[in-house]
């Protein structure tokens, strides 16, 4: 029996989808979070809870011995101190003065019955005193009996000083709680505690993802409309940063998408005006030849070629956009004298300006060499002054200035048209693109040009751009580094 392997790898890839979703991602997180606070409590509160106590006892027999240090010269507020810290921290306390090496207790107070300094013997009090002189003045034990059949434990502290010129012995007594049924209880606690817990991030995480995921689902509906040519479509935020920026950005995608779908219908119908145009000139002319006798004359054979020449021109400048834009054609840099290359370009011009009476003029002060592709600056040269003979005033003035500063030459091309509105100046680099929204063909040049430009000089990495307003004509421009070889061959 055959199966469908891809619908298979289809609907195991959705579930592998849904399972990382951002609900259970989510749970996975708060869920990780609540053990490793719920392990770290229980470390503290369980594994080290015996620890911790045992330190708070020793710190209370710190406190007990420091404040009866301070009192221990007056007797009243010795035995003030001392029964104040055996009931408050349930201890038991005994205070000698050692006098000729023997002591003798001035003063104790006795919290339970099971005291072990109360109820050891003279040997065993002199054995804890003795031990702490060796020890540097300190003893610190824990000591475990049996009282009532009950397990208990203690931790018996110690000190020897010297207040006054005297020496004193302090002895403090203190039970330790046993703690097994109070860390079974704890533990008892911290489990049901965790299944609570882990449940609560279930469900916080399916109550919070629903509010995070909600305005992302409306989204990818929305966008995969989008995805089918509803480039009318709007996005929505959720009513939280990220969701707002996202919808803002696709909002602007769309437009753009909009905008892109616009010119790009405008380009396929402008490329097949331009085609039809020659073709259809070419086939008249051609028929008119065939069927007419006489019509076979120079004149209308020149009609053909000039218009299988435009037809050449328009073709071979959508390849080489086509080529500049896919990489595939790319400057080879070379030095050459950019000022002169732009004299040679006048010349041409020459016959156009004698014949439509244009006025084309050249500024220059100082020859310039530039590292650069010749051909590629010769054709952007080319297209922008063949832009501004389509679109100069009545007067038909077109200027080329070239201005020079420390290390970059720019060339600017003017005319003295109708100029072009401010927000049209970021669109009129695209193919085919009119201000005006209504197609002429070009008087000179194939309606590329500008788009050609703009893929040229950022292959070369060069700064571009236009000045115009509206009524006042146009400049485009570009910069491209002076060559410093060249400058020293100059000098």
């Amino acid at each position: 029996m055959g199966y469908n392997t891809n619908k298979c790898v289809k609907t195991d890839h959705k579930n592998r989808r849904r399972v990382s979703s951002i609900s259970w991602r989510l749970f996975g997180a708060l869920a990780i979070f609540t053990v490793l606070i719920l392990i770290v409590i229980w470390i503290f509160q369980v594994v080290l809870l015996n620890i911790f106590y045992k330190k708070s006892k020793l710190d209370e027999f710190y406190r007990a011995e420091k404040e009866i240090i301070e009192t221990i010269e007056d007797k009243d507020d010795l035995k003030k101190t001392i029964y104040s810290h055996s009931i408050d921290s349930d201890m038991c306390i005994r205070v000698f003065r050692v006098v000729d090496g023997s002591a003798k207790e001035i003063v104790s107070s006795r919290s339970n019955s099971g005291c072990v300094i109360h109820n050891i013997s003279n040997d065993g009090l002199s054995h804890i005193y003795k031990t702490a002189e060796k020890n540097g003045g300190r003893y610190i034990r824990k000591i475990n009996s049996k009282l009532n059949d009950k397990q208990a434990s203690s931790t018996i502290y110690a000190s020897v000083i010297e207040n006054g010129g005297n020496k004193y012995v302090l002895m403090f007594d203190s039970d330790l709680t046993p703690f097994n049924a109070t860390v079974q209880t704890l533990e008892m606690q911290f489990g049901w505690i965790m299944v609570i817990l882990i449940i609560g991030a279930l469900v916080w995480a399916l109550f919070v993802s629903r509010i995070i995921c909600l305005p992302m689902k409306k989204m990818s509906r929305s966008a995969r409309r989008l995805a089918r040519g509803d480039y009318g479509e709007h996005f929505e935020g959720g009513g939280y940063t990220e969701a707002d920026e996202l919808a803002d950005a696709l909002n602007f995608a769309a437009s753009e998408l909009a905008k892109s779908d616009n010119l790009q219908k405008e380009l396929i119908a402008n490329i097949s005006h331009d085609l039809r145009t020659p073709l259809t000139m070419i086939k008249g002319y051609s028929e008119v030849m065939r069927d007419i006798p006489g019509e076979n004359s120079p004149e209308n054979v020149q009609v053909i070629i000039d218009e299988s020449e435009r037809l050449s021109e328009l073709v071979n400048d959508m390849l080489d956009l086509s080529r500049i834009k896919a990489g595939t054609r790319k400057p080879e840099l070379e030095v050459f004298n950019l000022t002169e290359t732009i004299r040679t370009v006048m010349l041409r011009y020459e016959k156009l300006t004698e014949r439509d009476g244009y006025d084309i003029s050249f500024d220059s002060d100082i020859d310039v060499c530039v590292n650069a592709d010749t051909s590629m600056i010769l054709q952007v040269v080319y297209n922008l002054i063949n832009n501004a003979l389509n679109y100069t005033g009545e007067d038909k003035k077109v200027r080329i200035v070239q201005s020079v500063n420390e290390s970059a030459v720019r060339i600017s091309v003017i005319d003295t048209g109708e100029g072009i509105e401010e927000e049209q100046l970021p669109y009129i680099w695209d193919r085919y693109y009119k201000v005006d929204k209504v197609h002429k063909r070009a008087r000179v040049g194939t309606g590329l040009g500008l788009s050609i430009v703009k893929e040229i000089l950022e292959s070369h990495g060069a700064n571009f751009g236009v000045d115009s307003k509206k009524g006042e004509g146009s400049c485009f421009w570009f910069e491209l580094g002076i060559s410093s070889f060249c400058a020293e061959n100059e000098e």
